[in-house]
């Protein structure tokens, strides 16, 4: 009988922060990113309102190593993929959703698998570390990101111009420093963007409706932002 601890030597290791095997994170691993143009959502129910589903746009569609396409959404802090989103508190991934027909599907479509993989044969990156930029995608969706120095007592809103695909897996917000802009509109790529998780002040991400409601201080976005400066 074969030793599947000799055959799959990353099976047995756990990762301590994630308590999964590291052959699965390997496997998890984004190789390649697609925006998604068309509209498409992720639904998703919470533990507070069992008999609602709510949606929220997906940006982008990634590549992992493994094969697998799945779509990606700004959930709280980080960019996540639809199908990790399991909380039963913050919400469950439920599906995905195309408004313009009203159909609920589990899988991604195929035009963004064939896209996804065409491209990943196309390119092929001899990288020297694992930090390197693999892609940058523009925020097609109006995410903003949430600063806040003193407990969310006061608060900055700032667009995410783009989203970076690091060779390690790794997906990154990018915010404009106002300080080194030189030229405008900010595009992907430009000097004056900065790692939105590297400032300290960063907390959550926002759709821009979302945004918009506070920055026209609506009375349920504030209420909101209450919330989060209590916790």
């Amino acid at each position: 009988m074969p030793n599947m601890a000799l055959d799959s030597p990353l099976d047995n290791v756990i990762d301590i922060f994630t308590r999964k095997p590291l052959s699965e994170l390997s496997n998890n691993k984004l190789i390649r990113i697609a925006p998604e143009l068309d509209g498409l959502e992720m639904l998703y129910s919470n533990a507070e309102n069992p008999q609602k589903l709510f949606s929220i746009k997906i940006l982008a569609w990634g590549l992992r190593l493994s094969g697998e396409v799945v779509g990606l959404v700004p959930w709280l802090d980080e960019l996540v993929a639809c199908d990790e989103i399991n909380d039963p508190l913050n919400g469950q991934w439920q599906g995905y959703y195309d408004q313009g027909v009203d159909e609920l599907f589990f899988a991604a479509p195929l035009h963004k698998v064939v896209e996804l993989e065409t491209a990943a044969d196309y390119y092929e990156y001899q990288c020297d570390s694992d930090r390197e930029i693999i892609q940058e995608v523009p925020d097609s969706i109006g995410t903003h990101a949430v600063l806040s120095a003193d407990g969310f007592h006061s608060i900055t809103l700032k667009e995410v111009v783009s989203w970076r695909l690091l060779q390690n897996g790794c997906i990154q917000a990018m915010l404009i420093d106002d300080e080194k802009v030189i030229s405008t509109p900010v595009l992907p790529g430009d000097n004056c963007l900065y790692v939105a998780n590297q400032d300290d002040d960063f907390k959550y991400f926002f759709q821009h409706h979302i945004a918009n409601q506070l920055k026209s201080q609506s009375p349920e976005a504030m209420a909101a932002i209450a919330l989060l400066e209590e916790s």
